[in-house]
């Protein structure tokens, strides 16, 4: 395993990190794998107040006997943004008695979503007056958040110079935060990238379609390298529901070098791919349709189109398409059928694509029964 810096916070981290949004089975599946992803190197471990019994089993865990002393291990946990200091202040202390510990190595901000999160982080009176406490009195270490908001609300919380590291997604098939990468490094904040492999395109499954076209690497194995090639990047989250999940991407744990021709040719490959079978029907995600009238996130329901009838990526395409209007803030936007053929957005685009026919496409390629968080 090998390690990189993790911004201001001057932890080192190893290359992946143990999600434990998975491990729920059972408190005795959790600790096993938390005893066998710290054999295997890894010394992050991040949970949130959310994820179920999660914090507790990873308490359970920590107690249990580990192969290191607690103080190699760096422990974050996420807790959602309240508009109010003691709201937190109670969150942090029940997540605290949770996991058994007396201090967290980083506490971030789960879910900074919206503009309405953002008002709350940035209130004199807010949640963040007791994160700051709690850093005072040294409960907390390293405070940071996590997103799954727009561009525009990443690129403001990051401008807020509140937070030290960056929770965010960011894969080969999603470099929409390209940006916000790019400026939190020039801020020196740590880069942590949220769900490489399942929402990065369910790549532990992949379509044949795909895996033909990345040869002869793996579709998984290809995206952590387009991740681990970039010094900017921290650590990637790992989310193996028991220790046996560990074993596949922990074969690149110290592959962390620049990307080889091969690996070059293969991503290469894939980009020409998608061009030539989407020819005029390909959405480059420039974003300039929006807003739309009818709150339909049209970029992410093209780019989810995009990859399934270029690569086959269907199951992926229904899984994240089902989380339209069944998510919240976790997952904004209605789905294609609720386009009205306003127009609104034609003149908008640079290529000039017929999006009402495109988006009812995608409707009828992707839809089917209403997905809901994995915790809920």
């Amino acid at each position: 395993m090998k390690f990189r810096r993790f911004g201001k916070t001057n932890l080192q981290l190893s290359l992946f990190s143990l999600g434990t949004m998975r491990c729920l089975a059972s408190e005795d599946i959790a600790c096993h794998t938390v005893q066998q992803a710290i054999a295997l190197g890894i010394n992050h471990l991040e949970t949130a107040r959310g994820y179920g019994k999660s914090e507790s089993f990873l308490g359970a865990a920590l107690k249990s006997g580990l192969p290191v002393p607690r103080s190699q291990l760096h422990i974050t946990t996420k807790i959602p943004p309240t508009p109010d200091a003691a709201g937190m202040a109670r969150a942090i202390d029940e997540s605290l008695e949770r996991l058994s510990l007396d201090y967290l190595d980083g506490l971030a901000i789960h879910g900074l979503n919206t503009w309405e999160h953002l008002e709350w982080v940035k209130a004199d009176q807010g949640c963040m007056k007791a994160v700051q406490q709690a850093v005072t009195d040294g409960r907390v270490r390293h405070v940071g958040f996590s997103t799954h908001g727009f561009l525009e609300v990443i690129l403001a919380a990051i401008a807020t110079d509140l937070f030290e590291f960056v929770n965010l997604h960011y894969t080969y098939f999603f470099q929409r935060n390209a940006a916000a990468i790019a400026i939190a490094h020039q801020k020196d904040m740590g880069i942590f990238i949220i769900s490489p492999a399942d929402k990065g395109g369910m790549l532990y499954t992949p379509s044949s379609t795909l895996e033909h076209l990345c040869q002869p690497f793996s579709p998984l194995e290809l995206n952590y390298r387009f991740l681990l090639s970039d010094p900017r990047i921290t650590t990637l989250s790992v989310g193996p529901a028991n220790p046996q999940e560990l074993k596949l991407p922990l074969l690149l744990a110290d592959q962390d070098f620049p990307l080889t021709p091969e690996e070059t040719e293969a991503l290469k490959r894939l980009q020409i791919h998608q061009m030539r079978t989407l020819t005029t029907e390909r959405c480059s995600q420039c974003y300039a349709c929006l807003p739309c009238p009818e709150g339909i996130h049209i970029p992410e329901v093209l780019r989810l189109r995009n990859l399934a009838v270029a690569y086959d990526m269907i199951e992926f395409g229904k899984y994240r398409y089902r989380m339209f209007e069944n998510a919240g803030h976790w997952f904004p936007g209605n789905k294609g059928n609720r386009c009205t053929e306003c127009g609104d957005c034609l003149p908008k685009c640079p290529e000039q694509l017929n999006i009402p026919n495109l988006l009812r496409d995608a409707h009828q390629r992707l839809n089917g029964n209403p997905g809901r968080r994995l915790w809920e």
